[in-house]
Parts: C-alpha cells; structure tokens; sequence
C-alpha cells in the first residue's frame, strides 16, 4: 500500500516550522475557530483561499467545489453556508471564480460527462442563456473569461435566493455576499459588480 510519504515528511516539516515560529500556535488554534469571513471558491489547486488574502489557519472559513458553483440541490454547500452564518457568527460571504477555470472550459468546450456533467449542468444552463453574448466574443480565452465573469455573478443570485440567507436576514442578521475573481496570470483578486457582471477595479 502506498502511504503517500513525500506528504508526511513536508507535513511533518510544516508543523516544526510553526511550532519553531511560534511553541503555541496549535495549542491556540485548538481553542478558536473565529473567522469573519466564508470563501465560496473553485477546487482548482492552483487557487489557495488562505494564501491568496493572506490569512492563518483559523481566520477564513473555506468551502470549495468544480466552477465555484451553488446550488439549492446541494446540501453539503448549504450546510456550509448555515454554520457559518449561524454557529461561527460570519458576516462576509465570497464567492470567487477564477480565470482559468477548468469547469468554465468544459462546459463551453462540450468536453465532460458522467459526475462532472451533472454537477455544471447549471452552468451550462447559464452559457447557454447567454449563449448571443458569449459567441460575439470572437477571442476564445476572452469568451472564456467572460464566462468566468457571468459565473461567479449568477453563483451570488443563487446564494441570495438561498432559504438559508433569507431566513438569516428575516431574523435581522445582516450578511454580505461579494462577487471577486482571481486572475491566475498576476496573482490578484477583482471585484465583480453583480448586476452588470463586469470590473470593479
């Protein structure tokens, strides 16, 4: 049986570099989980959340699937967002898309099936709605991107219409959810304005 033991020696590196650091940085982080905010991103290995704004373990509340995508079917994501709301008191919700994004491609380029077909088919659902807009485009990778774009601001209507956010904010509880994208080609976070889909810079 393969242990995989590459990944525990760099796992045991890793934990005496912080303990070297810092002698009580596990015994602390077993006592807190008090993060201010909930990223909604892309499994995509090429897109840490914790690196990317910069936050220690403990600090930023993560869950990610193929193309950032939320839907109502999805119990597990949903589940997500209520404990964060509720048990961790987060206020500040992400969802970040990227550019680059292996489900955005597929999804325009017709190349999945199975598993992954099922899972984007809300986001092939979108491509094709805006099917006129994406096909004007005549530069695939701009046609790609702007995809990107249109994704992450239809995952944010979704979150919004979420049972889980209305009947937070019925009971007074406030809750901000934002549109970013990241741009792996320069290593930094865009804010996208939902009702126009388009930079906010």
């Amino acid at each position: 049986m393969n242990t995989l033991p590459d990944l525990f020696a760099r796992n045991r590196a890793w934990a005496a570099a912080r303990i070297s650091a810092d002698p009580h940085f596990f015994e602390r982080l077993c006592e807190i989980q008090q993060p201010d905010y909930l990223w909604i991103g892309c499994s995509d290995s090429r897109v840490p959340a914790n690196e990317i704004v910069g936050l220690a373990p403990g600090e930023l509340f993560v869950h990610r699937n193929v193309a950032n995508i939320v839907t109502p079917g999805d119990s597990n994501g949903l589940a997500v967002v209520q404990y964060a709301i509720e048990t961790l008191g987060v206020r500040h919700i992400i969802i970040c898309g990227h550019y680059g994004c292996g489900g955005v491609l597929a999804v325009l380029e017709g190349s999945v099936s199975g598993a992954v077909e099922r899972w984007l088919s809300p986001l092939q659902q979108l491509a094709n709605a805006h099917n006129a807009e994406l096909t004007a485009i005549a530069d695939r990778n701009e046609r790609w991107r702007r995809l990107c774009e249109i994704n992450v601001c239809e995952q944010v209507r979704r979150l919004e219409s979420t049972d889980v956010l209305i009947d937070a904010r019925s009971r007074g509880i406030e809750v901000n959810v934002h549109a970013w994208i990241y741009d792996l080609r320069d290593g930094l976070l865009r804010d996208i304005s939902a009702p126009q889909a388009g930079i906010v810079h």
